[in-house]
């Protein structure tokens, strides 16, 4: 009998099904929120925007990130030879990035607009109630768009360890020594792009710039270059 294949979070090393999207208990209120702060409307269009979609139940990541995690079931059997040679594993893919928050960055600017459109009819005409409602309204286009940005710098956050990461297996490959220039050539960057990473990697201990005597600004990764000498018995 085929065994389905285990599927596993990138984010939060999940393993099982991922569940309905509105199963999470924050995206129902969410849900709730928007209903009563925009008649409903915002309600409508959130619900039909994600009522297909999976996540994972834990750290609530889109299911469809989810990776194959191996088959549960399967033996691994041990080396018969010793003194074959250790191979190294390959490097692990690296984790799909999070949502921008796009989407709530707009809606709540959105919201945002319509409030101060309110506000501003409910004060000419002297009406309370439109003042009031607009004044809802914003405090949810606000929470919305903060939502949304706070998802935007982790994202940037996730891009900047990515490539901290690629930085690292690179310098594994080249002995510990890369320059701005073989980083921006095999990480597909701008000079002023890799040379920034660069520079913020420089803690003086595991990453240090070096002037060579041509004059050449290069980045040693200590721990990386004396790897065989710190492994030696």
């Amino acid at each position: 009998m085929a065994h389905r294949a285990l599927m596993q979070c990138p984010r939060c090393a999940y393993r099982g099904d991922g569940i309905p999207y509105f199963r999470k208990a924050g995206h129902v209120g969410l849900l709730v929120g928007l209903s009563i702060f925009t008649y409903g409307i915002g309600g409508l269009v959130y619900y039909g925007l994600r009522r297909r979609r999976q996540v994972c139940p834990n750290c609530g990541l889109g299911w469809e990130h989810a990776r194959d995690a191996g088959d549960p079931f399967a033996v691994v059997a041990p080396p018969t030879d010793s003194a074959q040679p250790e191979k190294r594993a390959a490097p692990a893919a690296d984790a799909p990035l999070p949502p921008s928050g796009v989407g709530r960055r707009l809606f709540g600017g959105a919201l945002a607009v319509l409030a101060v459109i309110m506000i501003t009819a409910g004060i000419s005409a002297g009406v309370f109630e439109p003042v009031v409602i607009g004044s809802a309204i914003g405090m949810g286009g606000s929470g919305l768009f903060l939502w949304g940005w706070k998802a935007l710098q982790e994202r940037r956050q996730s891009v900047l360890q990515a490539l901290h990461r690629k930085v690292l297996r690179l310098a594994t490959a080249r002995d510990g020594l890369l320059t701005v220039t073989e980083v921006a050539s095999e990480l597909d960057l701008t000079l002023p792009a890799a040379e920034k990473i660069m520079v913020g990697m420089d803690d003086g201990f595991r990453v240090r710039s070096e002037i060579s005597k041509e004059g050449v600004i290069y980045y040693e990764f200590p721990e990386v270059r004396h790897q065989k000498k710190l492994r030696a018995p």
